[in-house]
């Protein structure tokens, strides 16, 4: 790989060939980190981008303790005020979206184009966010009782603990940091360990911001290990927040960590998404959203197009023009232009999804195209390969897992209700998606009786959501919602209020005490 890229990519965003993994904001806010060093290496060649000196123990009781006295402050500025803030963090993201989008290819592996669009999502919920730090409303209640008043208001929770994953490290800490930002947390990033210089890149472009309105302490970053870090922060009764996006492995733990503390979690985990294309869809627009959903982010997304359940009227002509299509995707260095489809992580992506092309076939399904690893001569120890495609039935035990690849599997279906049962027969329930012309079958497929998942699509893909609707699952996807609509209430907390401007004091269930007692 070009070695002159990374070296200007890393100098366009204040980074060197060795970084601290521990900062509470600012350009003097960086801790001289004692831990072990992680090395970043890049999907694109499997070579090392940079080091990260990891945080200890020591360094992460630092920033916590920066994180609590900050929060005192921090949240007694007004909304209002904290939204200017964000406004200025999203301009500085606009200054630097070219390195800062070129970065996330180098080191999570995408084609140029989504990273750019990832830290264009970044700007576009900074946004988003400093439109809600006018509109944190509550509501106003009508009272039983006279010369009574009810109103509910929320407060700020505190710390907000934000773990990502690789194949999204710049939005989700978005999503999360700065929506709790405006609500008046602080908040604490542990990035995934594939990915850190991405994570200490945004620190650096948000410094100037931070040091501009003295909020060291408000947004925080520390990676490290599971004993000196992860475990620390899941436990960790100052955090009342948890946000976390990963597998549904993953997330188990967390939820049971943060649960014996009773603190609260934010889980966006594993999807298995499917698109239902009916007889009379338009096959066009099914197959440009199934290829996009299968092979965006090489199959890597928590939204990613999983399974196809396809009229059997309709499934030949679908798979042989899906595999048409899948041959024209042009594979290979990610910052290439033209290139639709980077390389896997790395070779742990690369041998799950081998297995899982495997045990399908062991099950009883049918490779129809790809599955193959491409060896790029320039970038021999990259993970890259083809788009599989495998016919399969739902109740597959491999089928029913989600297989962090570009692995599609198809099925037919008879009609429209056992097109809904196989679609929800999952335990995932993140995006799904019909196709269709049919405005029954849509608003069957929309109702209580269709998809069983948070995000539900009519003639749009799987992948793709816009930040301005709350964004989540059902099932093991969690339950959690973040980005748009009202998903800024889990960031803060509900407080209902009586006011009684009378000279009675009604009691509760009638109770009246002898006024000889008074």
């Amino acid at each position: 790989m070009n070695g002159k890229i990374i070296e200007q990519t890393l100098q366009t965003l204040g980074m060197n060939t060795v970084n601290h993994g521990a900062s509470v904001g600012g350009k003097k806010g960086w801790l001289q980190a004692k831990g072990q060093v992680l090395v970043s290496y890049s999907p694109i060649d499997q070579e090392p981008i940079g080091n990260v000196i990891m945080a200890t123990r020591d360094e992460y009781e630092q920033v916590i303790e920066t994180a609590q006295k900050s929060f005192i402050k921090f949240r007694m500025m007004p909304a209002p005020k904290r939204g200017e803030i964000i406004r200025k963090i999203g301009n500085a993201l606009r200054q630097k979206k070219e390195a800062l989008g070129t970065l996330i290819s180098l080191e999570a592996g995408k084609i140029k184009s989504e990273g750019l669009g990832e830290v264009q999502e970044m700007i576009d919920i900074a946004d988003f966010a400093v439109g809600l730090s006018r509109q944190l409303h509550g509501l106003t209640m009508h009272s039983e009782r006279p010369m009574h008043r009810m109103y509910e208001q929320w407060h700020p929770l505190g710390i907000v603990g934000i773990i990502t994953a690789f194949n999204f490290p710049c939005a989700v800490w978005g999503w999360n940091a700065l929506l709790a930002a405006v609500c008046g947390d602080v908040n604490l990033f542990k990035p995934s360990s594939k990915t850190p210089l991405t994570a200490i890149a945004i620190q650096n472009i948000i410094a100037p911001v931070v040091d501009e309105y003295g909020i060291e302490g408000v947004f925080n970053l520390v990676i490290g290990n599971r004993d000196d870090v992860g475990n620390p922060l899941l436990n960790d009764k100052r955090i009342p927040l948890i946000s976390a996006t990963g597998s549904t492995a993953m997330g188990k733990k967390v939820a049971t960590s943060v649960a014996n503390r009773l603190g609260r979690s934010l889980l966006e985990l594993g999807g298995n998404n499917a698109i239902i294309v009916t007889p009379d869809a338009d096959l066009n627009m099914a197959l440009q959203a199934t290829l996009f959903g299968a092979v965006g982010t090489a199959g890597q997304r928590c939204t990613s197009t999983r399974r196809i359940i396809v009229h059997e009227s309709v499934k030949d002509r679908f798979i042989d023009r899906l595999v048409k299509a899948c041959e024209q995707v042009k594979i290979g260095n990610p910052l290439d232009d033209g290139v639709l489809m980077g390389p896997l992580i790395d070779h742990t992506a690369l041998e799950q999804m081998e297995t899982a092309i495997n045990d399908c076939a062991e099950q009883g399904g049918y490779l129809v195209y790809g599955g193959e690893r491409l060896i790029i001569k320039e970038f021999e120890n990259g993970c890259y390969v083809t788009p599989a495609i495998m016919e399969a039935k739902n109740d597959y035990p491999v089928v029913q897992e989600e297989t962090f690849a570009p692995l599609l599997y198809i099925m037919p279906y008879r009609d429209l209700d056992q097109a809904i049962e196989m679609h929800n027969d999952v335990p995932q329930g993140l995006s799904s998606a019909i196709f269709t012309q049919s405005m029954q079958a849509q608003e069957t497929f929309l109702s209580h009786m269709g998809s069983d998942c948070g995000i539900a699509n009519v003639n749009i893909g799987t992948s793709g959501a816009e930040i301005g609707g709350a964004f989540g699952g059902e099932k093991e996807t969690g339950g959690g919602r973040e980005s748009g609509s009202d998903a800024w209430k889990i960031y803060m907390r509900r407080q209902t209020n009586t006011i009684n401007w009378g000279s009675d004091l009604p009691l509760a269930q009638g109770i009246v005490f002898n006024p000889d007692i008074f």
